[in-house]
């Protein structure tokens, strides 16, 4: 959907949770580039879009207590609070359309299935309370276009940038690609090499980590589409 539009992670904090989740972000730029940060209370981001609201644009949220996942609503009007500190996260739904643009297949879209997701052995940089393994995402390519990938995805270092590992998952603390933690398996196949790029959903591995009181996400595939075209983003970082 939209693939010519940035599309973000999403993650909601209460405000005295706010300072240490941008310290973690900028401690792990890889996982966790920051598009936007909201105004507290403020459920607009016009820096993103015309009329955004984060209260009821994302196709599905999650609802967290102590770290916990209450609830996936479409909409969280009714949850919203005046202190409110929303985060939007690049996303590698943006540089994938890059890939398709350069002619490179991506078997999960091809198959209209969410991207498989993997949580890791890396661990992330701490942050007050926030910490946990760096989630990956994979997608498997014939040894040419993994090359060619590794290129491309570099020049959109706001969506992720370039891959963290090529080659065997077991690198990675993976042991079954057919499992994901998130999204969609999907089949390599003999000659592929399946590629890792850090993925946004590590904030969720840090919210379980951190058990706060109140934390709202994105359910994973499930973006916040802006008004920024993917090509921006490059033409921002040249």
């Amino acid at each position: 959907m939209a693939q010519q539009h940035v599309q973000g992670n999403v993650v909601i904090l209460p405000q005295t949770a706010a300072q240490d989740f941008l310290l973690f972000c900028k401690r792990n730029p890889k996982p966790c580039p920051v598009l936007a940060v909201g105004k507290p209370g403020a459920w607009g981001l016009p820096e993103l879009g015309f009329e955004i609201d984060m209260r009821r644009d994302l196709p599905r949220y999650r609802v967290w207590h102590n770290g916990v996942m209450v609830a996936d609503p479409t909409d969280i009007t009714d949850l919203w609070r005046s202190d409110f500190v929303s985060f939007v996260l690049g996303c590698s739904f943006s540089f994938e359309q890059a890939l398709m643009d350069e002619g490179i297949r991506l078997r999960h879209v091809d198959q209209g299935r969410n991207v498989a997701m993997y949580r890791t052995n890396r661990a992330t940089v701490p942050a007050g309370p926030f910490q946990g393994p760096m989630v990956v995402s994979m997608r498997p390519m014939s040894a040419a276009d993994a090359q060619r990938a590794v290129q491309i995805t570099a020049r959109y270092p706001a969506v992720h940038g370039a891959p963290v590992h090529l080659g065997d998952p077991a690198a990675l603390g993976i042991h079954d690609l057919a499992r994901p933690e998130y999204g969609d398996a999907v089949e390599v196949l003999p000659g592929e090499v399946p590629v890792f790029w850090a993925c946004g959903v590590t904030p969720q591995a840090a919210l379980l980590q951190a058990a706060l009181p109140l934390a709202i996400t994105h359910a994973p595939g499930a973006m916040l589409v802006t008004d920024l075209l993917n090509h921006q983003l490059q033409t921002l970082q040249e």
